[in-house]
């Protein structure tokens, strides 16, 4: 399926592995170039090299830490304009809300809410200006069904999703989208260690997590970090122009609700 992006340039975060890997893996298929960011050079660069020999594209590996002065900067400058942002970042660690004290607080804000804001002041006008962009957030199935131990991951990711839904409607006339994608039980190195962290708590094999996980997902598995990357290309697509401020749940139907 031809997604009418060839030629567009996409900064996705947090990409060297896992789920904003997959999604910079299937715009680099679509034709995008794409940056691709994380703070690990050595694997960021093995990342970069794979994707291109995967997908043929031009992939510009960008070694930043999002949550300093002028990461951000950094990020988005690797190329002259970005037509596609796809925010990522990895969320607090699971802890009983007790334990969250105000500096646990402020860094899951940050990471989670006001470091992807600041991505998006930044390449929001030249996409305005150009009449196409394409902004996809990363947040979790907890925003619609918060699980415990993951209070601060679900109340920062809600805040970002009820302010940038109204930035939506602002820029909406501009041809420029901004949505939300949130990842249930994807086989992913965050997912492996949640459960690990779970089952040592438990003192059970990581296995039986893992089984009672998947027991509760009507499709019987964990979803393949593929999947989200074709649901984040699709929605980048040229003809996606009319989807805008929606939330995507992707959980193989673990959510029970219809809304």
């Amino acid at each position: 399926m031809d997604l009418g992006l060839v030629g567009r340039t996409a900064v996705v975060c947090a990409s060297s592995q896992g789920l904003g890997r997959a999604c910079a893996t299937e715009l680099a298929r679509a034709g995008c170039t794409v940056v691709i960011n994380g703070r690990d050079q050595a694997k960021l660069e093995r990342t970069a090299e794979q994707i291109r020999a995967e997908t043929g594209a031009t992939v510009i590996p960008v070694v930043a830490d999002l949550d300093t002065a002028d990461g951000p900067q950094r990020l988005v400058a690797a190329v002259p304009t970005v037509d596609i942002l796809v925010n990522n970042n990895g969320g607090p660690p699971p802890r009983d809300f007790r334990q969250v004290d105000e500096e646990a607080l402020v860094a899951g804000v940050r990471a989670n809410m006001a470091i992807p804001i600041r991505l998006v002041q930044l390449v929001i006008d030249g996409m305005v200006e150009r009449q196409f962009g394409r902004i996809v957030n990363i947040t979790s199935a907890s925003v619609k069904q918060p699980l415990p131990g993951l209070d601060l991951s679900s109340g920062a990711r809600a805040g970002l999703t009820g302010f940038l839904a109204g930035v939506a409607r602002t820029v909406a006339h501009a041809n420029v989208t901004i949505n939300f994608l949130l990842p249930g039980s994807f086989d992913t190195p965050r997912m492996q260690a949640i459960q690990e962290g779970a089952a040592q708590q438990q003192g059970v094999p990581v296995d039986a997590i893992a089984q009672h996980v998947r027991a509760g997902i009507p499709a019987g598995r964990f979803g393949e970090p593929s999947e989200f990357g074709t649901a984040c290309a699709f929605l980048c697509a040229a003809g996606s122009g009319f989807i805008t401020g929606q939330s995507l749940l992707i959980d193989g139907g673990a959510y029970p609700g219809i809304l």
